[in-house]
Parts: structure tokens; C-alpha cells; sequence
């Protein structure tokens, strides 16, 4: 059976909770593959509404087995805290497994997170303040302490004293902070193993036993294309590959079982934190869309940025996750508009450019060229077949799908689990 990859083809924040928790019910295991509690899902179901950090969105539903894996980067505190969350709402997570190879977020991340960002001044990557970059950096020097460690108090603190060596100098030295003690950390983290041993797993060869054995598994990226540290707007993005090609790295999963990638778009644009933005706009118009659609973060309740949908940005998430498919969400946010301005093109230094420029530099001084398609006045938010949709509001989603350059076979209608428009089978 094939495994499915979800990704964000923005900047993130385009509702890949609200895709995943619609798949639910053909899908049999849901992998987070990469990111840590830095992004968030919201999923509706009825009138009650889940916020999710760290864990996979399938969670909620209660034929899933949900997957943490390899290529999340964990903070034990915080998953805890969720996991006890939704055990208050009646949610079981007995089903959750964690890879013993994902790596930990440690109280020593956090403390450079949030100085090192503080000292770049007007140059702020605008980091959550987590500790997941620290954390995937140590994870590429070698120096990671991982989620397997927690079941070996004497690996635990043999590895936390060589990592605290340089990390406790950088914090008192450099940036005159308080050093880390040893002792209170590894006894909070032996602690943390204790809850977590049951969940703890070999998940990659679990994941590729059930694709053996014909279930389906839909592995989930954070955060969005945009936001890719090789593929996004460097450096003001993530540290880890939230495109599909990192769904093999950060599961265990290989590439030749993968068979459908499922792209997920807002029918405008929005971008958390700093960096370049197009379309951004700072008026009227982007204080409705912010309003109209709830664009406040999950995870940090930050107000995000937004602007009108930006075709180039598609065209080039299709070409890099391999798109075969599209869900486009929060269609209803434009209905009353008389005109949709969409963007076709950049202008960049009097140039046109139709595909994402090469450079840094030429993505700084992109200008939007719009296009202006005919809105639509009628209330969506009870469509349940593509021709329920007014016409222009069809029109609207054939002339991004031509755009985008792959099909969209979903469209969003509301935040509601049943308020999905399906074209064609998402699974």
C-alpha cells in the first residue's frame, strides 16, 4: 500500500491539521516527520476545537496509530503537557509511538534560542524562542542527545556533561547567562523516559512493516516549503525539510513507496516571523484577510502576515515535493470580494520573473504582478459538492489549479471537519 506525504506548500499555516483529520478515516498510521513545537495544527471536530504541537494530528482519531518520528525534534516537558491535555478531554494517546532516534530539545537549547536571537537585533530570524534550531544543530555536529538516551540515565548524563562543557561557556561568557546545572536535568529527564518508555519505538521499521502488511500511512510535515532550510527563503526559515523529500529522511520511509504527495494551499498567503513576503500587505486589505480568517498562530499567538495568493509560490512547491495533488483551504475567507487579485508573476528590477528567483537578493526586491479575477458574493460555507460553489468561485479554483501546475482535488470551506469540498479522493 502506498504511503502519502502532506506538506505544506507555503509558508505553513494552510491547514494541514484540518487534511490530515479528514484522511483519518482511510488511513491506518500518521508520522510526523520533521520540526518540533515550533508549529501547530488546529483541528475542528463539531464545536470542539484540538490545538497540536507536537503530536501528529491523527491523534484524533481513534483507528490511527500516531507516529513521532525520526526527524522530530522532541521537548519531553511539552509533549507530556499535550498528551495530558488531551487526556482531559477524554483523547487517548496509548496508540502513540516515538522514534528512540528523534532528537531531544534540551533546557540548554532554549537558553541559546532565545539569547543568540535576541543579539541579532533587526537581523531576528524570528525563531519561536523553543530550542528547535539549537537543538538540530547540535544534531548535525554530532552532539544530539536523543530520545533512547532518556532509558539510559548514565549515557543521559555522560552526554548532557560533554554538551554543557561548551554550551555552559557560550551562556556565561559570551552572552552572561546563568550555566546549566548538571544534576536537576538529568534527574527531570530520567523522569520524562519513565513516562514515555511505553511509547518508545523502532518506528521506521514499524512504519515499513505496516506498508508490508497493506496499511496506509500518511506522513505529516510543519511548517511549509517556503520554510525549508534548503529549499525555503534562507535564512528565514526552519532548520529541518519540511518538503516531501524530508518525509523519507525523517521516517525511515524510502522514496519508491511513496505514491501520492498532497500539497496543501490557503486560497491567499500568510508568513509567521521575518523574511521576505511578496504579496504581504500592510493596509486595510491584509488587516480583513487577518481578521476574516483567524491568522493568529497556534503555537505562538502571533498575528501572521498576509497577502493575496501568490502563483508563483505554487508553481514552485509542485515542481519541488513532486505535488500530484492539492487541498486548497479557506476559500470561504474571500467570498465577498468584488475582485481577487492573484499573483501571476514578479517584477524584479523591471524584469518579469515567472518561477522563484535564484538569488536572495532578487527575492528581496520581487514586486507582485497581479491579476485580477472576478470574486463572488454568496456564503460557501455550507458547499458540499464542487457545484454548490457560485461560479466565479469555481472559476477562481480552476484558474489556481492551472496556475499551481498539479490538480486540486479538496477545497475548504470552513474550519469544520464535514466543511470539505472533495474533487477526487484525497487517499
Amino acid at each position: 500500500m502506498p504511503a502519502i506525504v502532506l506538506v505544506g506548500a507555503q509558508w505553513g499555516d494552510e491547514g494541514k491539521g484540518k487534511a490530515t483529520d479528514i484522511l483519518g478515516g482511510d488511513v491506518d498510521y500518521v508520522v510526523r516527520y520533521q520540526g518540533g513545537n515550533n508549529a501547530g495544527h488546529t483541528v475542528v471536530i463539531g464545536d470542539q476545537s484540538y490545538a497540536l504541537h507536537l503530536l501528529p494530528s491523527g491523534v484524533l482519531s481513534p483507528d490511527v496509530v500516531p507516529v513521532i518520528g525520526n526527524g522530530v525534534v522532541i521537548d519531553p516537558g511539552v509533549l507530556l503537557e499535550e498528551i495530558d491535555g488531551l487526556k482531559t478531554r477524554g483523547i487517548s494517546c496509548d496508540r502513540l509511538l516515538i522514534s528512540a532516534n528523534a532528537h531531544l530539545i534540551m533546557p540548554h537549547h532554549k537558553a541559546l534560542d532565545k539569547v543568540t536571537e535576541r543579539y541579532l537585533g533587526k537581523a531576528q530570524i524570528g525563531t519561536t524562542g523553543r530550542g528547535i534550531g539549537p537543538a538540530y544543530g547540535d544534531k548535525i555536529a554530532r552532539m544530539g542527545i536523543r530520545v533512547q538516551d532518556l532509558l539510559d540515565p548514565g549515557i543521559l548524563e555522560q552526554k548532557l556533561e560533554l554538551a554543557l562543557r561548551e554550551k555552559n561557556q557560550i551562556l556565561a561568557k559570551v552572552y552572561n547567562r546563568r550555566a546549566i546545572e548538571i544534576a536537576a536535568i538529568v534527574e527531570e529527564f530520567v523522569a520524562y523516559g519513565e513516562r514515555l518508555r511505553p511509547h518508545i519505538a523502532d518506528t521506521a521499521l514499524i512504519v515499513n512493516r505496516a506498508l508490508d502488511e497493506d496499511k496506509v500511512v500518511l506522513l505529516e510535515g510543519a511548517q511549509g516549503t517556503l520554510l525549508d532550510v534548503d529549499h525555503g527563503t534562507y535564512p528565514f526559515v526552519t532548520s529541518s525539510s519540511p518538503t516531501a523529500g524530508g518525509a523519507c529522511a525523517g521516517s525511515g520511509v524510502g522514496p519508491t513507496r511513496i505514491t501520492k504527495v498532497i500539497g496543501i494551499l490557503k486560497a491567499y498567503t500568510t508568513r509567521v516571523g521575518s523574511g521576505p513576503f511578496p504579496t504581504e500587505l500592510l493596509d486595510e486589505q491584509g488587516d480583513w484577510l487577518r481578521t476574516t480568517g483567524g491568522e493568529y498562530g497556534v503555537t505562538t499567538g502571533r498575528n501572521r502576515r498576509c497577502g493575496w495568493f501568490d502563483a508563483v509560490i505554487a508553481r514552485y512547491s509542485t515542481r519541488v515535493n513532486g505535488v500530484t495533488d492539492y487541498f486548497l483551504t479557506k476559500l470561504d475567507v474571500l467570498s465577498g470580494l468584488e475582485r481577487v487579485p492573484v499573483c501571476v508573476a514578479y517584477d524584479i528590477d523591471g524584469e518579469r520573473c515567472d518561477e522563484l528567483p535564484m538569488t536572495q537578493t532578487g527575492f528581496h526586491h520581487a514586486k507582485p504582478v497581479y491579476e485580477y479575477l472576478d470574486g463572488w458574493q454568496e456564503d460557501i460555507t455550507s458547499a458540499k459538492v464542487f457545484d454548490d460553489l457560485p461560479e466565479k468561485a469555481r472559476d477562481y479554483v480552476h484558474a489556481l489549479e492551472e496556475m499551481s501546475g498539479a490538480q486540486i482535488s479538496a477545497i475548504g470551506v470552513g474550519p469544520g471537519r464535514d466543511q470539505t469540498v472533495q474533487i477526487r479522493p484525497l487517499a
